[in-house]
């Protein structure tokens, strides 16, 4: 929603032009639409979960957003007159165990996109893969086989290998699946340094628990039947919003400065 405080802000240039624009998209396969249309907008530093259960949307959505996948209908675009930069962290490292590739190895290749093919990388590239494991806390890890370390560990270098490409807006697509609690919660810490250096976060996990606490923006998907809902975290991680979208009995807590989503039993 454009408020009169953001058009003024716009009109003195105290807004900065958003990386990405989705107006009245819907995304799908083959002209099929999966999802209803939705209004999103990323702008740097903002920090975005797509939410939503095993084969709501999400995937399709974050495709979409990538540019892997053309809408069914409606417009993207891009206010700084160019597609911004992805940092793309997946689920599950496609990197063969077997192949004795370095955390180091594995960091250079976010910077493959910007050297080319062909080219040879350069002493600022590996400066730049060297600040990325600095960054992440993983300088250490960087001789070590990656294969060899532990899922907390990969995770970081994924995420490494990531900024290691420059990314404007890093996705990563279920960051805590496989981590045990410290690991989990040391990676969502890392976000707040990313969005401090302008880096806008976008968060896709079927537990909505787990990145409550480190998004601004909520987009909950559950599937073509439901509209999708975007906006605020305050506005719609509620008991009453959340119950309205999943259409089941939702209950939303504080403790301890933390939001619990609770799935409560329907009435008899």
């Amino acid at each position: 929603m454009i408020t009169p405080d953001r058009v003024d802000a716009v009109k003195e240039g105290r807004e900065e032009a958003k990386l990405i624009e989705l107006g009245r998209v819907e995304v799908g396969y083959h002209g099929v639409a999966v999802l209803q249309p939705l209004d999103l907008a990323i702008g740097p530093g903002d920090a975005v979960g797509i939410v939503g259960p095993n084969g709501s949307g999400k995937t399709t959505l974050l495709r979409t957003i990538l540019g892997l996948l053309i809408p069914v209908r409606g417009s993207i675009s891009f206010p700084r007159r160019r597609r911004p930069r992805f940092g793309y962290v997946p689920q599950r490292a496609s990197i063969d165990a077997g192949f004795p590739l370095t955390a180091f190895e594995v960091t250079m290749m976010g910077r493959y996109g910007l050297i080319g093919p062909v080219c040879r990388r350069r002493k600022n590239d590996v400066e730049s893969v060297r600040a990325a494991l600095r960054d992440v806390g993983a300088a250490e890890l960087g001789p070590r086989l990656f294969h060899a370390l532990s899922g907390g560990q990969r995770q970081r270098v994924l995420v490494a290998r990531a900024l290691a490409s420059e990314p404007e807006i890093l996705v990563l697509d279920e960051p805590t699946t496989g981590l045990d609690l410290p690991s989990e919660k040391g990676m969502l810490d890392l976000l707040r340094s990313f969005r401090a250096r302008g880096i806008a976060v976008v968060l896709v996990s079927h537990q909505l628990g787990a990145v409550a606490d480190h998004i601004d923006t909520l987009v909950v998907v559950a599937g073509r039947e439901h509209p999708v809902a975007v906006g605020p975290k305050a506005d719609l991680l509620t008991s009453e919003r959340l119950s309205q979208i999943y259409d089941r009995p939702i209950e939303v807590r504080t403790v301890d400065g933390h939001s619990m989503i609770f799935v409560k039993d329907p009435a008899p």
